[in-house]
């Protein structure tokens, strides 16, 4: 049973690193198949949230995750309507990891696809990612927990889902009341249907598979497991592959789509994002998948995530990627803002409080 959940895992990361490169074939920004931060940041744009033009799109992907988790967790009888696990808090941590991402300029998944595309900056981006995985895991030990959840309306649970519905119709009939990029990133994208459907897929096979991008390493330090871990590996894998045959494979520092050469900042922004994703027990895109299955922690932390990327942009803390001198490796701009560092250490300095505060204190024990 155990090598089979693991198979399970290993081939739901194969078809995410899959789906993945067909997008970017069909429309969406290289080394950007599908990636959360960007597209719930898109999302946020286009429900003009923040007014950056290049990034307004409602992106079906985000849609086709939660609708398709959704489905087969009716069909399972998985479905279960629950919350009340600190929501203020979740939605709060939910917006400090999205501040960590668009500084890195990606999610956990878009690091793997970025590794697996020769993108050195994400695979220093790692470090940080692991290190703020290993902190987390520090703070469990200690007794972290965010609180029980309780059974709610199974209407509270399907909101959620409901008004991807709303947001699916909206874009298929080019809605007027939202926004649309004609230039930059949110301008390039997948046929809708295309987006939705491999998506759709993807949300079944992660809800079925419980894979988890910040769980994978979670569960190394934790309980020396490295059965989520096989994930990672299925996107990597077929991601590099796929870089290696068509010569999209580029390694190095410089010249690397939407993404930036400051180390230090793709380091502690990741940090921010595998920290955070440990104490809200699951990556972003566990989070998303989580959302289907009726559990309003997550669809409050995916809310998080949403406010996240209107107020990074509309607070200038969203990095750029690197500017050059024309013909040359030299770089005259771009990267992280000086809001976007400040942001990335406050958000830190919050989540290593929250995670004293929600940690139990050991008994002590009173002398005779």
């Amino acid at each position: 049973m155990k090598k089979l959940t693991k198979l399970a895992v290993l081939l739901t990361g194969a078809a995410i690193g899959f789906a993945a490169i067909l997008l970017v074939i069909t429309g969406n920004p290289a080394n950007m198949g599908i990636c959360i931060a960007c597209f719930i940041r898109d999302t946020a744009g286009a429900l003009k949230l923040h007014t950056a033009a290049p990034v307004q799109y409602v992106r079906p992907e985000i849609i086709g995750l939660i609708l398709g988790s959704f489905a087969i967790s009716l069909a399972t009888k998985e479905f279960r309507a629950r919350g009340g696990s600190s929501p203020l808090t979740r939605f709060v941590l939910g917006a400090l990891v999205m501040i960590g991402a668009l500084v890195f300029l990606g999610c956990p998944l878009r690091m793997v696809l970025r590794m697996a595309a020769g993108d050195l900056n994400a695979w220093i981006g790692l470090v940080g990612f692991v290190l703020g995985i290993y902190i987390g895991t520090l703070f469990l030990r200690r007794g972290f927990s965010l609180g029980r959840t309780h059974k709610l309306n199974n209407f509270e649970g399907a909101f959620m889902p409901g008004l991807q519905v709303v947001l699916f119709i909206m874009l298929a009939v080019s809605s007027p009341l939202l926004a649309y990029s004609e230039a930059g990133p949110g301008s390039m994208r997948a046929p809708i249907w295309i987006a939705l459907g491999l998506t759709f897929v993807l949300g079944i096979f992660a809800q079925r598979s419980r894979i988890c991008q910040a769980g994978g390493i979670r569960d190394v330090f934790m309980i020396r497991d490295l059965h989520l871990f096989w994930g990672n590996i299925g996107i990597l894998v077929v991601a590099f592959v796929f870089n290696i045959a068509t010569n999209r494979f580029n390694l190095g520092l410089y010249h690397q789509p939407v993404a930036h050469s400051q180390w230090i900042w793709n380091v502690l922004g990741l940090m921010v994002v595998g920290f955070g994703s440990v104490l809200l027990g699951g990556c972003p895109m566990r989070q998303l998948v989580l959302t289907g299955t009726g559990n309003v922690d997550s669809a409050i932390t995916v809310l998080g995530l949403l406010v996240g990327a209107a107020v990074s942009h509309n607070f200038g803390l969203a990095s750029s990627g690197d500017v050059y001198e024309e013909g040359t490796h030299i770089v005259v701009g771009g990267g992280a803002t000086p809001g976007g560092r400040i942001a990335v250490i406050v958000a830190l300095a919050l989540m290593i409080l929250i995670g004293f505060f929600y940690s139990k204190k050991p008994k002590t024990k009173i002398s005779q």
